[in-house]
């Protein structure tokens, strides 16, 4: 009789709790959705003072999420199975290789894939959760509670193998974190700097509410509060004191502000090389809590409200000249209005799917408009008589920002991870492409020197140039930087204190110091 070998025996024990493994997955799937059945069953038979609705709005929502983690969860459990087979044949064959290194290949190219789709599907819900009144909607701060501010990387507690890195470059520069802007109870989504003076920041954000900063001193100046919904965009007015937001009440407010700059304190030092691309603990890290009110001044009534769309308003902006502005809505349609009369001037219509983002060109009447249907179109209005369209393809997955540079050229964001740089003339192919670790939200490009700076889901924000090199990664640890997920950037390149702005779900807004010359220097 033949003898077993000790790796025979060992291979077939490997064999058999695979077997068994494999059994107790399929039993579990199959008993699903008698599980699902049976704990909203012990839920809803639990005391609760939320209203019915509430509740079962809520109970379906982590039940999704829920089933998405455990997809994830099987998905991982079979590619480790198959590098285990893999080790096993090199074993075999008198190799040695690390399972670890295996995983860098196929393990990461499908985690971070499913990652993306499931971070979209998050945001997603949870704005428009946001978005409508609390009396109906399932907002985000319920009963007090803490806010339902949850991203990828939060409820995977930051695994290492979900989001790769990129290796580092040589390039150095000073980022100085000079202010953090502290005060909304939800995350913000969008922010704006006033283009006359006085020079204030703006922020948008889900708890309903805008605000006005004074960038030096950091000190809330002004909160609005006219709207029912999570405030998704804020632009100001191009030479006088109005702002204009858009919500996930369906309407666009114009609204007049007076501020008043308070002295400015001393900054201190805390300049920080720019950082390359290292592994930080990733683990969560508490968000910024708000001490009791903020006080300043509220603004309760809007001075114009533009009401046509059927859905969310996701974003808003002003066309050259300030007379006419444009809005951006999940109904697929953008609308073009007249600010003296409030009156819809045109209805742009031509997206599959909801808009994401619009954008004016700082000076010549063109639009171009975002959505989830992986293209950004192009909307021209200089000959009154034609309103000529051009469509640019090329991204994979939601188109979440374009905006214009000062030239002829046009650079796109997309939850593909990617950003396109394109030329207005030739809307085939793009002319330079920058491939990212993670979805990029609200891009922003400096004026004078066309930095491109990238805010991602993963909490980094990048800066490349227009030829897609990278320059530089703003510091984030756990003493600086974003906690959550960075929602958008924008440049102030003639501020002397803080030339860029970033914010996030975090609920604050930070403003750095970028020493360009030195950035640009080394480049």
């Amino acid at each position: 009789m033949p003898v077993e070998s000790g790796s025979s025996s060992a291979a077939r024990q490997v064999k058999q709790k695979r077997k068994s493994h494999s059994l107790s997955i399929r039993r579990t799937n199959s008993t699903e959705q008698d599980r699902l059945g049976l704990q909203r069953d012990i839920l809803e038979g639990q005391d609760s003072k939320l209203p019915p609705s509430l509740r079962s709005n809520l109970l379906d929502l982590f039940s999704q999420i829920e089933r998405e983690f455990e997809n994830l969860y099987l998905e991982n459990i079979e590619l480790r199975r198959e590098i285990d087979t893999l080790n096993e044949r090199l074993a075999a064959e008198g190799h040695t290789f690390d399972g670890a290194d295996l995983a860098k290949g196929a393990l990461k190219t499908k985690a971070s894939h499913s990652t993306s789709q499931l971070s979209q599907k998050l945001k997603t819900t949870y704005k428009a959760s946001t978005s409508k009144p609390r009396s109906n909607s399932c907002h985000g701060r319920v009963g007090g509670s803490r806010n339902f501010n949850v991203t990828t990387w939060e409820l995977w507690g930051g695994d290492s193998w979900i989001v790769s890195s990129f290796k580092a470059t040589a390039a150095r520069a000073v980022c100085q974190l000079v202010k953090e802007y502290v005060g909304h109870r939800d995350g913000i989504w969008d922010l704006s700097v006033t283009r006359n003076q006085p020079v204030v920041l703006g922020t948008a954000s889900a708890d309903h509410t805008a605000m006005l900063w004074s960038i030096e001193t950091g000190k809330c100046l002004l909160r609005y509060t006219g709207h029912q919904g999570s405030v998704n965009s804020i632009k100001f007015h191009p030479t006088e004191q109005m702002a204009l937001t858009a919500s996930g009440d369906q309407t666009a407010h114009i609204w007049r502000y007076m501020v008043q700059l308070p002295t400015p304190q001393p900054v201190a030092d805390v300049s920080t090389p720019c950082e390359d691309d290292v592994d930080f603990s990733d683990k969560d890290e508490p968000d910024c809590e708000v001490e009791g009110p903020i006080d300043c001044p509220s603004i309760r009534v809007a001075t114009t409200t533009l009401r046509s769309h059927q859905g969310v308003v996701i974003a808003a902006d002003w066309l050259v000249g300030g007379r006419q502005v444009v809005t951006a809505s999940w109904d697929r349609s953008a609308n073009l209005y007249d600010v003296e009369t409030s009156e819809l001037v045109h209805s742009l219509t031509g997206h599959d799917q909801e808009l994401t983002h619009c954008c004016t060109h700082p000076t010549q009447r063109l639009v171009v408009t975002s959505s989830r249907d992986t293209t950004f179109r192009l909307w021209d209005f200089r000959d009154p008589s034609i309103h000529s369209v051009n469509v640019f393809q090329g991204h994979t997955d939601t188109v979440t920002s374009a905006v214009f540079t000062v030239g002829d050229n046009v650079v796109s964001g997309s939850d593909d991870r990617t950003v396109k740089v394109w030329d207005l003339k030739n809307m085939r192919s793009p002319i330079a492409t920058i491939r990212t670790d993670s979805a990029v939200n609200r891009i922003s490009v400096s004026v004078n020197q066309k930095i491109i700076a990238l805010p991602h889901d993963n909490r980094q924000v990048r800066l490349f140039d227009m030829s897609g090199v990278r320059l530089a990664r703003l510091p984030r640890s756990n003493r600086q930087g974003h906690r959550r997920m960075v929602c958008c950037s924008i440049w102030c390149e003639d501020n002397t204190t803080c030339n860029l702005f970033t914010c996030g779900f975090d609920r604050q807004a930070i403003g750095w110091n970028i020493n360009i010359p030195a950035l640009l220097q080394e480049k």
